[in-house]
């Protein structure tokens, strides 16, 4: 053979296997960024209810179940619903069982969490989600059950829920202010797959602009605390947003710092800025910078569109969200929308 002519045909080779797995790291890179909706749920549906973080009774969650089943729905309780261990929902292995337990089950379409508090992150690494994938459902929560949503939107690409939890729904439904009723109203649309158009009113600190791109996020606390592990979004080309309540002003700028030194605020394609309620500032430690400022600080040097106020996070005003799934996002002079698409 022809040396000159077998080395050439070893480099056309090389070249051909390169193009090959360029393309096929791309096609799987586009799967795996392809949002996977759950199936919405019909009437007589069932949704299981578990408390995977903090304690809380059967009394409780008892509103919720009434109204969820109005709604058509059948509700599951979970074992870890009445138990308790210090402030958790049970010990660790209880808690672990339930969530598995519901995860596994096929006849459950979707689980509501019955509230936040701590301790998801204590048990998300011994969670199999072999049977989840085959069978997606509607995982339900906030707060601290963003540990969840990141974990399950970056690693499978699965929509989820983030709205209000059962400790949320008003003992007296016809007592209920109306923006109580519309936002657990927004958890009965979005599971039953229902368009969606929301609103935030006009603020001097947004950034105006058109983002459209997968929406991802949840408590600031938590998306800080996952870097590095199997729960750390990829935020490249996402809408990100972002709540949190009871944390410090600079400890909120840490935070965001972290976001921004991890990356995650470089190439966005938009920022929501949802329910943030600091604590006071101690005597004489006064930070000196708002919520606003600490954001705008951050993300200075980007062009995406910025959206502040926007209603959802630890307030009344707490709409539910897919993440997960594709949005469009929009902040004008005159306000900011976001709606979902299909």
């Amino acid at each position: 053979m022809n040396r000159k002519y077998f080395i050439s045909s070893l480099v056309a080779s090389g070249a051909i296997y390169s193009t090959f797995k360029s393309w096929a790291n791309a096609a799987v890179k586009e799967e795996i960024n392809k949002p996977k909706i759950p199936p919405y749920l019909k009437p007589g549906d069932t949704i299981g209810i578990t408390s995977p973080a903090g304690s809380i009774s059967l009394a409780n969650i008892q509103p919720a179940v009434q109204l969820m089943e109005s709604w058509g729905y059948k509700t599951a309780v979970g074992s870890a619903i009445g138990k308790k261990d210090f402030t958790y929902g049970g010990t660790d292995n209880e808690r672990l069982e339930d969530l598995q337990h519901l995860l596994d089950n096929p006849a459950i379409k979707a689980i509501m969490c019955a509230r936040g508090g701590y301790g998801i992150v204590r048990i998300i690494d011994q969670l199999d989600f072999t049977e989840f994938i085959k069978h997606p459902k509607w995982l339900i929560g906030f707060s601290d059950v963003t540990v969840l949503h990141c974990h399950i939107n970056q690693n499978f690409g699965i929509a989820t829920l983030h709205a209000k939890m059962c400790n949320s729904f008003p003992d007296d439904w016809t007592k209920a202010e109306p923006i109580q009723i519309s936002t657990i109203l927004s958890i009965r649309q979005a599971l039953a797959g229902e368009d969606f158009k929301y609103t935030a009113p006009a603020a001097q600190s947004n950034r105006t602009g058109r983002a459209d791109g997968i929406l991802i996020g949840g408590n600031l606390s938590i998306i800080a605390s996952n870097s590095g592990t199997k729960s750390d979004l990829d935020t490249k080309d996402k809408i990100l947003f972002l709540e949190d309540t009871g944390e410090y002003l600079y400890n909120i700028d840490r935070m965001f710092w972290n976001l921004k030194r991890t990356g995650k605020l470089a190439h966005l394609a938009g920022l929501i800025i949802g329910g943030f309620k600091a604590k006071p500032d101690d005597p004489g430690e006064i930070f000196g910078k708002t919520i606003e400022e600490i954001v705008n600080e951050k993300v200075k040097e980007y062009d995406y569109p910025v959206c502040f106020n926007f209603p959802s996070g630890h307030q009344r005003a707490n709409f539910a969200l897919k993440c997960g799934a594709k949005h469009l996002l929009e902040v004008g002079t005159e306000g900011s929308t976001l709606r979902s698409l299909k």
